[in-house]
C-alpha cells in the first residue's frame, strides 16, 4: 500500500467548507440577491443575531464577504458578497478535485431573444444622479448593447453629472455621456421597472416604488471627496470598476425567464 495522504491533502477546499454550513450558505444566497444589514438577513433566516453576527464573520474572514459602513446610518454595516472571489473559489475547488476540472467552460450565458415578447427594465437610482447611478446606467445599456431597457435618477439630483464619471465612461469604456442631464425620480412617477437597484444607502431609504424587484448595491460616493484632482478621479475608476463587476454579474439573472416571471407585475 502507498504511504496515506496526510489530513491537509485530504481536507476540502476552503470555500466548501464555509459554505456547506446550511446557516452560511442560506446567507451566501440570500447576500447574492443584493447587500444587507445584519438586522435583515437575521429577520430574512430567521436565526438569533448573534448567531448571524458570528456566521457572517466566518464568511468575512473567508474572504467571501466584505462589509461597509452605511452612509445613511453610520452604526449600521452592509454586507456584500463578492461574486469574483466565490467564482475563482469555486474554480480552485474544481480544481481540487481534478485538474480536468479546472478546464471546464463556463455554463453559456442566455441571450436576450428578439422575440421574447417582455423586455427587462432596469432602474438606477443614487442621490445626486451624477455619478453611480448614471455610471450603472451607462455599462448595463453598454454590455446588453440596448436590448435592456434602463434609465436613472436621483432623490435628489445634482445639477449636472460629475466631470470625472464622464471622464472614467470615456476612458474606460469608450461611452460618451456628454450632453446627458440629471434627473429627479419625480420625473419617472407612474412608470414601472421589473428591477430597481438603489446604489446609495441615503437613497435606498426614501426611493419611491417603482416595480416588484428592488435590490440595494451599497456603494461609496466617489465624489464625495470634492471636484478635481488626481485621487479624486481614481476614487471614481475605482467605483466604475465595482460597477461594471456587478453589472456583469447581473446580466443572466437578467437574461434568465423565471425572473421575467418572477418581475411580473
Amino acid at each position: 500500500m502507498g504511504p496515506r495522504p496526510s489530513d491537509s491533502a485530504t481536507a476540502p477546499p476552503e470555500f466548501l467548507r464555509l459554505a456547506a454550513h446550511p446557516l452560511r450558505w442560506r446567507l451566501l444566497t440570500e447576500l447574492a440577491d443584493g447587500d444587507f444589514r445584519v438586522r435583515e438577513l437575521v429577520e430574512r433566516v430567521g436565526e438569533p443575531q448573534n448567531l448571524v453576527s458570528y456566521h457572517l464573520r466566518l464568511l468575512r474572514d473567508g474572504g467571501l464577504l466584505t462589509a461597509r459602513r452605511s452612509s445613511f446610518d453610520g452604526r449600521d454595516s452592509y454586507y456584500h458578497l463578492d461574486l469574483e472571489h466565490c467564482a475563482e473559489a469555486l474554480a480552485a475547488s474544481g480544481t481540487a478535485l481534478h485538474p480536468a476540472l479546472s478546464q471546464a467552460p463556463a455554463p453559456p450565458r442566455r441571450p436576450v431573444t428578439p422575440e421574447r415578447s417582455h423586455r427587462a427594465s432596469v432602474l438606477f437610482v443614487c442621490t445626486g444622479n451624477s455619478a453611480r447611478s448614471p455610471i450603472a446606467e451607462a455599462l448595463l445599456r453598454h454590455h446588453s448593447a440596448g436590448r435592456v431597457t434602463t434609465a436613472s435618477a436621483g432623490t435628489s439630483p445634482k445639477p449636472h453629472l460629475h466631470p470625472h464619471a464622464v471622464r472614467v465612461l470615456r476612458e474606460s469604456f469608450g461611452i460618451d455621456l456628454s450632453g446627458r442631464h440629471t434627473r429627479h425620480v419625480d420625473e419617472l412617477a407612474g412608470r414601472r421597472f421589473d428591477h430597481v437597484i438603489t446604489l446609495c444607502d441615503r437613497a435606498r431609504e426614501v426611493c419611491p416604488e417603482f416595480g416588484p424587484r428592488r435590490v440595494h448595491w451599497s456603494m461609496a460616493d466617489p465624489g464625495a471627496a470634492g471636484d478635481t484632482g488626481r485621487a479624486d478621479f481614481a476614487a471614481f475608476q475605482q467605483a466604475a470598476a465595482d460597477i461594471d463587476i456587478r453589472i456583469r454579474h447581473l446580466m443572466p439573472v437578467l437574461n434568465t425567464p423565471e425572473t421575467f416571471a418572477r418581475s411580473e407585475p
